[in-house]
């Protein structure tokens, strides 16, 4: 009878192929020969990596056997429905999984689908995506913070790469015990989302509609982070001291360098996810044309292309389609998984395709736009009317009404530079220009203007995109935000909004916009049909 040990290593290395690397461990611990074998074969770990993750940029400093056994002791951890073995292990899921979104590729996404599945379990949510300072604010053992603000910084990190959606159904009407929530979902309204006849200015609203867990464990308990924790987002968000010269009045640390403050974008985009859901719900499957069914075999995987979905998840369905590129969990990440969608209509021309050749962050196109903000009569009562606080503390949780506006962009390249002193020396510095206009307000001054801007890398490596919203010739609002995940990735881009004067006294607010096609229709109507059609089509789909 012919034994394992017994075969040639050329017919061991097939068969371990099919053997799963945890298995791989325990088979090397039965022989001496079997562990040489198994330890020393590189291309056997190689081909077990590379099944299961992207391809890592590898340069030999650490061996693919030690890159399988630290992601399979991650799995394990996140596996576990033991909560100290999560919450001991903190550092290093944290740093392993942001690393593999760093190294999410398209159109594969094995890391991402990787992430989305681990990270659909509400004990893993709650473990890793809400241990920064801003959860260690809400309910007491709600949550509780990281204990260093490296994990804090990578928690939120992960967070807003694991996208808006990743939380669970939220309560039905009848769930919520905070009336003025309820009110404001049932609540129908025209057009204009930002009338709202309560007076929600009430920081009692911050811990509505949570259920009773009996023993507040994040193991145990329902992971809707948005829901719970957007008050506390919001003040931070309004808060105007945290807008200053040093940060550029962006999500950035307040170090002059232009890092990112994760924290500072996650609740960017706890705010926009809130108000995006809220608006959703309000308006409801309203009256709008459908959309022809393609007859094409569908989008790649995380595209940005928005083709109606009757796909149902374990996910929130409020989030639909209009902002598929933050809907998926880990979705669109990579660089380069921006996918142009198709509009109908009488197309525009690149004037400069000369320079949308030398330009690597993708401008030239159409995108769309949220903006929110309070009514300035609240944002200055929160800032200036309210009780002192100390100077590094934190503000009170505010659940009051914000507007929404929901806003298409035309953009063109017009330069293209050298980067300078300041800058990533590895890319150029993009100017553009275009125009911005309110999809359902033609009306909003607000929202239709003229824009120009500059997107440009960061000496860390981050792609910062600056935008001035110009009236009537005059520059009025200026905008800071970063790209999320890797040069043209299809998440787009979070930032914050404020007076291009960078007024102390305000306004500000939350900020992103995403790329929808790479086309530009010809504007003989007020909005283009066919890119409405689709997004009106997405956002009302069930």
């Amino acid at each position: 009878m012919a034994h394992l040990v017994d075969q040639a290593p050329e017919v061991l290395h097939h068969i371990f192929q099919c053997v799963e690397p945890t298995d791989l461990a325990s088979l090397s611990q039965t022989c001496r020969y079997l562990k040489q074998l198994i330890q020393n074969d590189e291309l056997l770990w190689k081909l077990h990596y590379l099944s299961r993750f992207d391809p890592p940029p590898h340069d030999g400093s650490v061996s693919w056997r030690a890159r399988v056994s630290s992601l399979v002791n991650v799995q394990k951890i996140l596996e576990s429905d033991d909560q100290n073995v999560k919450n001991a292990a903190i550092e290093e899921v944290l740093s392993q999984t942001v690393e593999l979104t760093a190294q999410s590729a398209f159109p594969s996404a094995k890391n991402s689908k990787f992430l989305a599945e681990h990270f659909d379990r509400p004990s893993n949510i709650n473990a890793f995506l809400c241990k920064s300072s801003l959860f260690g604010l809400v309910t007491p053992n709600r949550w509780t913070s990281a204990p260093t603000e490296s994990s804090r910084q990578l928690s939120a990190q992960l967070h807003v790469l694991g996208g808006m959606n990743l939380e669970s159904h939220w309560p039905s009407l009848d769930e919520f015990t905070c009336p003025h929530l309820a009110a404001r979902i049932a609540h129908e309204n025209d057009d204009d989302s930002s009338d709202y006849d309560e007076d929600d200015d009430d920081s009692s609203d911050a811990d509505h509609g949570e259920p009773d867990n009996g023993t507040g464990s994040s193991s145990t308990m329902s992971s809707r982070p948005i829901l719970y924790v957007h008050a506390y987002a919001r003040s931070r968000v309004y808060d105007l001291r945290r807008y200053t010269q040093e940060n550029m009045w962006g999500p950035f640390d307040d170090d002059g360098a232009t890092t990112i403050d994760w924290e500072k974008v996650q609740a960017i985009m706890i705010v926009l996810a809130f108000n995006y859901r809220m608006y959703t719900e309000r308006r409801g499957p309203g009256p709008f044309p459908s959309l022809t069914p393609s007859t094409s075999t569908g989008p790649p995987p995380f595209s940005s292309t928005m083709v109606p979905s009757n796909s149902t998840t374990s996910h929130s369905t409020s989030t639909p389609g209009a902002f598929r590129p933050w809907s998926e969990p880990f979705a669109g990440i990579a660089a380069n998984s921006f996918v142009s969608s198709p509009l109908s209509g009488k197309l525009k021309p690149s004037p400069r395709p000369d320079l949308d050749a030398l330009d690597p962050y993708g401008v030239t196109g159409s995108w769309m736009r949220i903006v929110c903000f309070l009514d300035y009569n609240d944002l200055y009562a929160f800032n200036f009317e309210s009780s002192p606080v100390d100077p590094s503390g934190e503000r009170q949780p505010i659940a009051t009404r914000e507007a929404f506006r929901l806003i298409r962009l035309q953009l063109r390249v017009t330069s293209v530079e050298a980067p300078g002193p300041d800058d990533g020396q590895d890319l150029p510095v993009v100017h553009f220009e275009g125009i911005s206009r309110s999809t359902f307000m033609a009306w909003d001054p607000n929202a239709n203007s003229r824009i120009r801007g500059t997107v440009r890398q960061t000496p860390g490596g981050a792609i910062r995109w600056t935008t001035f919203s110009i009236f009537h010739g005059e520059e009025r609002w200026r905008s800071e935000g970063v790209q999320i995940g890797g040069i043209r990735s299809a998440r787009g881009i979070l930032g914050n909004w404020f007076d291009k004067d960078y007024d102390p006294h305000g306004p500000a607010g939350p900020t992103a916009f995403w790329k929808v096609s790479d086309q530009i229709v010809e504007e003989k109507e007020r909005i283009p049909p066919q890119m409405m059609q689709i997004l009106v089509t997405e956002l009302f789909a069930d």
